[in-house]
């Protein structure tokens, strides 16, 4: 076959070879083996109806990537035993569509039904998506396109007019943890992981079969003692950073002098800090960026007037220039170092990215997602959405974590300042929150 054009046989007339990568070797061959997938799959749902009758219509796969788009696609042909012709939107062109659906029509000739696989069909451009139309609508190829983008915005309307959309979710912890059995049962062994670096493990697979099993072949080979534990496992899976020059030294020793002078309001060490690195050829431009660094990470909400003070100072030097502006850097040092100080915007900043990390790529409420489409009106985009300006108090109370995942307090002012007025806020409001949970008005 040829490179645009590829007949899949099924698995148990070609296998994947012993040295291919896992993922490969662990394909489902039946769509009962498909994991995480279910909801697609729903016997009562419109995959399920086709399925049922063993025909398909025209569809788009959307879902993230390692959800199985792939798999689907293929197990699909196979379920209604037809060719499927495979073509990726990332290499291939007009050119190559025009072969796919010249073998497609010989393949109608002799009464098959082809269906027409795109990985990644939102790459492909206007002109080559309206290039399919036809041939779309006249049955020459069912059309079975994968996409990890929103079809309403990734894809033509008259295209996908003529396509079901099919929507494939991430894995879950549970269905990532099934997949590390049944790596387990291919591989003939355990893997030496303790239960919380296996749970580990799914978590930095993030919905994502593919990543899974790729960090499993990094630790398929390892003997079984000792048991990893999670600090170890950072070591086997880590990559390797680029090495950094830090050969200058002073040059990183007096920026922390001038950082930590300020942090601990001594303005006459900070100026001599500053100065210190002026006069040794510093570029102020530097000291710019990270005098505006400290008025986020010391001082905060505890005086909100220092950020802009601080990007005022490096304005006021890109337009006066050394030596008029460096007076300038000197003022922000000085307000920054007796100002109040808080590190409650930094400590919530790690906080909420630590958070953002280890829940992965968990989905906004269905309320709080915009609908500009039909197609995610029916999906269920923006349903039960309350406006907070028409609300008592302009305040609904309603959640906006991801569903599943517990509300977390992230930033906690530290009282100092102008924060004391916050953390009065954040109190008036977890107690309207509460009362908005139990059904009360104000």
């Amino acid at each position: 076959m040829s490179a645009t054009g590829e007949l899949f046989a099924t698995p148990a007339e070609e296998r994947p070879p012993h040295d291919a990568p896992l993922a490969e070797r662990l394909r489902p061959t039946r769509l009962e083996d498909l994991l995480g997938q279910e909801k697609a799959l729903d016997p009562e749902g419109p995959l399920g109806r086709m399925l049922a009758r063993k025909r398909l219509a025209s569809l788009i796969l959307w879902g993230p990537p390692g959800s199985g788009k792939t798999t689907l696609a293929r197990l699909l042909a196979k379920a209604v035993d037809e060719p499927l012709l495979s073509l990726s939107a990332v290499m291939a062109g007009v050119a190559d569509l025009r072969k796919a659906f010249e073998e497609a029509r010989r393949l109608r000739a002799r009464g098959r039904h082809p269906i027409l696989f795109i990985d990644e069909i939102h790459r492909f451009n206007r002109a080559q998506q309206d290039g399919m139309l036809h041939e779309v609508e006249d049955g020459t190829v069912t059309l079975v396109g994968a996409t990890t983008e929103n079809p309403s915005f990734a894809l033509n309307a008259a295209l996908l007019s003529r396509c079901h959309v099919v929507v494939l979710e991430r894995l879950s912890e549970a269905a990532l943890e099934k997949l590390l059995e049944r790596a387990e049962a291919h591989l003939g062994h355990a893997l030496p992981l303790d239960p919380a670096v296996r749970a580990r493990l799914c978590e930095l697979a993030d919905g994502d079969a593919r990543y899974l099993l790729n960090m499993v072949e990094a630790i398929a080979d390892l003997p079984p003692e000792p048991v990893l534990g999670v600090e170890a496992l950072g070591e086997v899976l880590q990559r390797r950073l680029p090495i950094y020059d830090r050969q200058e030294e002073a040059h990183y020793n007096l920026i922390s002098a001038l950082h930590k002078s300020v942090r601990g309001s001594d303005p006459d060490a900070a100026l001599y800090w500053l100065c210190r690195m002026l006069a040794g050829g510093e570029d102020p431009r530097y000291l710019a960026r990270r005098i505006v660094r400290m008025a986020s990470e010391d001082v905060g909400l505890a005086d909100p007037s220092a950020l802009g003070l601080a990007l005022a100072a490096a304005e006021a030097y890109e337009r006066l220039g050394s030596p008029e502006g460096e007076l300038a850097l000197a003022q922000a040092v000085i307000h920054l170092a007796l100002a109040p100080k808080s590190n409650a915007v930094y400590r919530a900043f790690g906080a909420a990215m630590r958070a953002a990390r280890e829940h992965g790529s968990l989905p906004p409420p269905m309320h709080i997602l915009n609908a500009p489409t039909a197609l995610m009106r029916r999906l269920g985009y923006g349903r039960g959405y309350a406006y907070d300006h028409d609300a008592p108090d302009r305040f609904s109370g309603q959640n906006y974590f991801p569903d599943g995942m517990a509300r977390e307090r992230y930033y906690e002012p530290s009282g100092e300042g102008q924060e004391a007025r916050l953390e009065e806020r954040l109190a008036e409001l977890d107690r309207l929150r509460a009362q908005r949970a139990r059904g009360e008005g104000s």
